[in-house]
């Protein structure tokens, strides 16, 4: 079927139509009977997490297909309100829906915090400590002073639950037909299964600014537009939906691409 999962230039910015409307002409190919919504960073929106899942419920309702599945570029928790909704959000639609949530460096940062939370004390700052609230953890003792970075950890550890196996368990990349779906994205002159996890989760330059062949059209979030940004080997869906509330799905089906 040509579905792959592991763990580890001159712009062309259409204007990309609604479901309802006609799809424009996509630059990569998917096998015959597959449609993919792949859906950019939530970053602990889950009222845009919730009008996509819906969105995407009365498009395959309005045009059905025979092999449907949603693809999440990563990124779920942090920064937002609702860290710990969205992640329950998501493991119950795995469990649902043809369903794959890639890793993304927000993912990995809160788990290595977990791990050694006296030298990743950047993550609190990048999101983390409203990740900690969705959790009930508050890292502020009554009397106002700081608790110990090992006992915030520990507290975390037990809310998480069944949500760190999820997170731990995330795949870093996900293929399908012509297309390479990733968090950040990738290096430049590196084969796909060669990659670095560093890489694929936090990767900017010279990623971004390379307009040469990946092997693959490169799907991914992580750098955030204003819109979504397709060019003729990467597609980027981050739209910075934590602070724009605007959080982008857009469909994948054989030579066609729309948003929802």
């Amino acid at each position: 079927m040509g579905l792959e999962q592991t763990s580890h230039g001159e712009k062309v910015n259409q204007a990309l139509p609604q479901s309802e409307a006609v799809a424009v002409r996509a630059p990569r190919d998917l096998p015959n009977g597959w449609r993919v919504y792949a859906i950019g960073d939530v970053h602990g929106r889950l009222d845009l997490l919730h009008q996509v899942i819906c969105a995407i419920e009365d498009d395959l309702v309005r045009y059905p297909c025979r092999t449907h599945l949603r693809v999440f570029l990563g990124d779920y928790i942090d920064r937002g309100a609702e860290s710990r909704e969205v992640v329950d959000t998501l493991i119950e639609l795995t469990r649902l829906r043809p369903t794959v949530c890639l890793a993304g460096n927000h993912e990995l940062m809160a788990l290595k915090w977990l791990t050694a939370p006296q030298l990743q004390g950047d993550w609190l700052h990048l999101g983390g400590l409203e990740t900690l609230h969705s959790y009930g953890v508050n890292p502020v003792r009554k009397a106002g002073r700081g608790a110990a970075p090992e006992e915030v950890a520990t507290a975390f550890a037990s809310a998480l639950g069944p949500h760190a196996e999820f997170l731990s368990a995330l795949p870093t990349t996900f293929a399908i037909g012509d297309y390479f779906f990733v968090h950040a994205g990738v290096r430049p002159h590196v084969p796909l299964c060669w990659q670095a996890v560093e890489d694929l989760v936090q990767i900017r330059e010279p990623f971004l600014s390379f307009d040469g062949e990946f092997g693959r059209m490169v799907v991914h979030g992580h750098t955030p537009v204003a819109e979504p940004d397709i060019r003729p080997n990467r597609i980027n869906l981050d739209t910075g939906a934590y602070l724009s509330s605007r959080l982008t799905c857009m469909v994948f089906e054989k030579e066609t691409l729309r948003i929802l």
